[in-house]
């Protein structure tokens, strides 16, 4: 470690007399290259590394590369020429060290999910180095340059393919890619003109530090030793960092580079979720062959019967025809001594338990090893109990398993869950073995007294001769001198039963029966498996059940011609219940729904919660759609009724949405269900407890919402908003009194998108909260702007529009005082106004968060407002009126109410008489100004507004 202290300093030093010694930058930089390579060599030998072979190799490359850096700034182009060739020369080199690290790593056994994640990446890293660096370079005939970016390329692709390999990360191997990435950074900003010469050289100091560091680190051993495999799947920060490359490749500008290699990343993502979906289709499979093997062990009379159950299960395990080997191990009594090897690796097998290794077949004990020559690489799984009953040796046997290389590494934890088994039955064999072998009955009793199995004896005639005294524990009664059939008669338990014949033994001279109580074991299976497939809350099949019985149904129904339908259930605003009454009053809303949608289905029918607040029905043998659409309606209605949801006689009602699919729309489980997802999307958007059916000429329409909502929801993570404000006006000065904040989205494509094309889609998919804070933070942001500039008598107040759905989220008043308070601006310059909707249902606590900001100085206004209000208003917290018409009956409810009314819509000067003649004072229309951002519509506070 001081070895490496000291060269990292002295890498440190010459790094930084590299950047203040300009003059001398050649010797310095050669001066580290020769550094890093006497760092290699003083590594290798210290380390005593086998492979020296990529380290030679290594060292070439920091060689090259050095000796290049310093010709390549030669005056003389021959030796330009020179420099620029060796530097070229050690990318390869340095690509095919790493390369030699992955094979020794992989042990020469291809990691397809590996090699797909670093094909997906690299894909990604060559569209833009295209789009920036390589096209242009090839478009203007510019080889030479064009080969240093294809060079940085091919360095990128191995150490992303070294860094997605399976097994435990190397300290070496680190420091080594961290040494490239910094080398590639420094390249790519040179190449692009972000960094000067000499700083993106110092990339090149990053590489040869790290290369000798690497190589004088104990680990860098490990880089040419097999790792332990392990079924390659994706963490979360590789599939995030998967999931980055697709947008980062569609924000490049070359079409047709785009359109090429986001075909192969597809191709490529397409053969990734091909391996994960073959993955765990083989986890199923072995699975369901550990729960057969394990019946299969269980019923297990000798060894050979557990050898056989262990073969077939293995053979379950793997693919079907792939070529493999099993061998049971097992201890047996030998006279000569043994051998300091075999105790020695016995001695090991007893302290690492029943823990599965990949082993070369040449290592394994030689009667072992002639019956796998035909495999390289074997699973040697130990079999270890602790506190045998028969025996003080723990190690019960070695299971060995060959296969294919590529096959053992996922193979490993089901071995080792079937050796386990395999103990467990050898020991029972050894068990019954063991009674048998007592020479006396009261040895025998002696033995058995405490055990919680039931050991009887049982004679030709079936009468069962002796009895543990755990019978009359187990079977609540002392069974000696019955029947053997009227002791397993008894149906309140469930018996485990094994045979023995002893009928030979003098000792024993009986058939010999084990028999173990498992009624709870049975009830706790059951269970689980009930557990398994439904919904703890509501007792409804879960979405794995439903998903099995769906395709059932598809399968009868493509026999006997009968139609299957599909309902996707979701409760309409269920997150307010929750938020309102409490969670508990919540799930006792989930599970009234839950029986109301059972009662409602036929008994052929399935009931499903999907999660959350989404159920799922399933029709089954129909023959005419219009069954499935009247189930909705039986749904709906029973739906209706109000369900009291605790203790003390709260009650609310479940309004619900439902979407209806068929299979004269679809064949196939998955589309089935894609289609009633799409169906319950356009109920939902129809309004509340309605239900829609799938049409295929809506498919378009309802693709079209989706991605409006998916482009939304990007806007709004990405800040795609801006805010323009019309001034409302008094109409006896022309002069603006206070401006409306109006939200605009800018569309990558569409450009500026008006409220009234996403607004709907952002109050259904519960983005117009994000979307009303930022809105009212930015409002406040500006208006505090312009009354730092503007006079104390011409300062204005902003109307933020708000949803209702905005007061329904918890702290929604807390946060509107907190960004008055962080603006700086007073509340009575800030006005939230409301659409007429809010006078009409139960809103009550809607009014009692607007009185509490009301009381606190905001003003509230109802905006929209053409008619006079269905609601009563005398009393609510308003201020202010918003009329779009010159409707004199709402004046005159306004001036009784002592509320201010605005006119908006104004167009025309005739239209602003007939207002100021009506006793409207305030008005806001293009008549003054459109909408402007917030630096126009200052300017339109310091100045006389002129009429458009």
């Amino acid at each position: 470690m001081p070895v490496a202290v000291i060269f990292g300093g002295w890498m440190v030093a010459l790094g930084a007399a590299f950047s203040l010694m300009p003059s001398a930058q050649p010797a310095l930089h050669l001066a580290a290259g020769l550094s890093a390579i006497a760092a290699i060599l003083l590594g290798v030998r210290r380390n005593r590394a086998d492979d020296r072979d990529p380290w030679s190799l290594l060292g070439a490359a920091v060689l090259a590369s050095a000796l290049g850096v310093v010709a390549y700034g030669s005056d003389s182009p021959r030796v330009h020429q020179l420099g620029a060739g060796l530097l070229l020369a050690a990318y390869p080199a340095l690509a095919g060290v790493l390369w030699i690290f992955i094979r020794r790593r992989t042990g020469r056994v291809g990691d397809r999910a590996a090699l797909l994640d670093a094909l997906i990446l690299t894909t990604g890293g060559a569209l833009l180095g295209w789009t920036f660096l390589l096209g242009p370079r090839a478009a203007a005939g510019d080889w030479l340059m064009f080969a240093y970016p294809a060079g940085d390329l091919l360095c990128l692709g191995v150490l992303l393919r070294l860094l997605t390999a399976a097994g435990r990360r190397v300290p070496a191997g680190g420091l080594l890619g961290a040494g490239v990435s910094v080398m590639l950074v420094a390249d790519v900003g040179s190449e692009l003109g972000r960094l000067s010469d000499s700083v993106s050289v110092l990339g090149r100091f990053a590489l040869y530090a790290a290369a000798g560091l690497a190589a004088l680190h104990p680990s860098m051993t490990e880089l040419s030793r097999p790792a332990e495999r392990t079924p390659a799947e994706g963490s979360r920060r590789r599939l995030a960092l998967l999931g980055l490359v697709a947008p980062v490749v569609l924000l490049t500008g070359d079409p047709t580079a785009v359109a090429v290699l986001s075909a192969l990343m597809f191709l490529l993502v397409l053969a990734r979720m091909a391996g994960i979906m073959r993955n765990h289709r083989r986890a199923l499979a072995r699975e369901r062959a550990l729960r057969e093997a394990s019946a299969a062990l269980v019923s297990a009379a000798d060894v050979e019967a557990v050898a056989d159950a262990v073969r077939i299960a293995v053979a379950d395990l793997l693919p079907p025809g792939t070529p493999h080997g099993v061998v049971l191990a097992m201890p047996f009594a030998q006279d000569e001594p043994v051998s300091a090897g075999a105790a020695a690796q016995a001695a090991v097998d007893r302290e690492a338990g029943t823990v599965a290794r990949i082993v070369a077949t040449r290592d394994v004990d030689w009667a072992v090893q002639v019956r796998l020559t035909q495999f390289s690489t074997a699973l040697r799984c130990p079999m270890v109990l602790r506190d045998r009953p028969t025996t003080a040796e723990p190690l019960v046997g070695v299971l060995h398993v060959a296969a294919p290389d590529d096959e053992l590494p996922g193979l490993r934890r089901a071995i080792e869950v079937l050796a386990g088994q395999a103990a467990l039955a050898l020991e029972r064999i050894e068990l019954v073995r063991e009674v048998a072998r007592r020479d006396s009955e009261n040895y025998f009793r002696a033995l058995v007294r405490n055990t919680a199995d039931v050991i009887l004896i049982v004679d030709e005639d079936e009468s069962i001769r002796y009895a543990s005294p755990s019978a009359v524990r187990v079977l609540g009664f002392d069974p000696s001198g019955k029947s053997l059939p009227s002791v397993l008669e008894p149906a309140e338990i469930v018996l485990e039963v094994q045979c023995s014949d002893l009928r030979d033994d003098p000792t024993v001279a009986g058939l010999v029966y084990t028999l173990r109580d498992v009624t709870e074991q049975r009830r706790l299976e059951e269970k689980l498996t009930h557990q398994a497939f439904h919904d703890a809350m509501t007792g409804l099949a879960n979405r794995t059940l439903f998903q099995d019985r769906l395709e059932h149904a598809l399968a009868r129904g493509a026999r006997d011609g009968s139609l299957v339908g599909v309902l996707f259930i979701d409760l309409d605003d269920f997150k307010m219940v929750n938020d309102t009454h409490g969670h508990a009053a919540g799930d006792a809303l989930l599970t009234e729904v839950a029986k109301r949608i059972a009662r409602a289905l036929r008994a052929d029918d399935t009931a499903s919660r999907l999660g959350g607040d989404e159920f799922a029905a399933l029709i089954e043998n129909v023959r005419d759609p219009v069954a499935v659409e009247e189930t909705a309606t039986r749904i709906l209605t029973a739906l209706a009724e109000p369900v009291v949801v605790d203790g003390s006689g709260l009650t609310v009602t479940a309004v619900a949405s439902i979407g209806i699919t068929v299979t004269p729309e679809a064949a196939e489980a998955d589309e089935l269900l894609r289609q009633a997802d799409l169906a319950l999307y356009v109920a939902k958007g129809a309004g509340k407890n309605q239900w829609r059916r799938f049409e295929s000429r809506q498919h378009g329409a309802m693709v079209e919402r989706v991605e409006l909502r998916s482009a939304l929801e990007h806007a709004v993570h990405e800040g795609h908003f801006l805010l323009n404000y019309q001034p409302i006006v008094d109409l006896s000065s022309d002069r603006p009194v206070g401006f409306e904040a109006l939200v605009r989205w800018y569309h990558p494509n569409r450009g500026v998108v008006a409220p009234a094309e996403f607004i709907a889609v952002a109050e259904e998919s519960g983005l117009i909260v994000p979307i009303g804070r930022w809105v009212l933070q930015q409002a406040l942001h500006t208006v505090a702007q312009w009354r730092h500039v503007l006079p104390a008598d011409r300062q204005p107040y902003v109307s933020v529009n708000v949803s209702v759905r905005q007061f329904r989220e918890t702290g929604f008043v807390a946060e509107i005082r907190a960004a008055l308070e962080a603006a700086g601006v007073p509340p009575h310059a800030l006005m939230l106004e409301l659409t007429e909707s809010v006078l009409t249902g139960d809103q009550d606590p809607v009014w009692r968060d607007l009185a509490e900001l009301r009381t606190y100085g905001v003003r509230v206004a109802i905006d929209d407002v053409s008619s006079p209000p269905a609601g009563d208003l005398t009393g609510r917290p308003i201020d202010v009126l918003k009329i779009v018409s010159a409707a004199p009956d709402v004046v005159e409810l306004a001036r009784s109410l002592n509320l201010t009314v605005i006119a908006e819509g104004v167009e025309s000067s005739a239209y602003r008489d007939l207002l100021a003649a009506l006793g409207c004072r305030l008005g806001q229309g293009y008549l003054w100004s459109s909408p402007v951002d917030g630096t126009e519509a200052l300017s339109q506070m310091a100045a006389t507004i002129v009429r458009v």
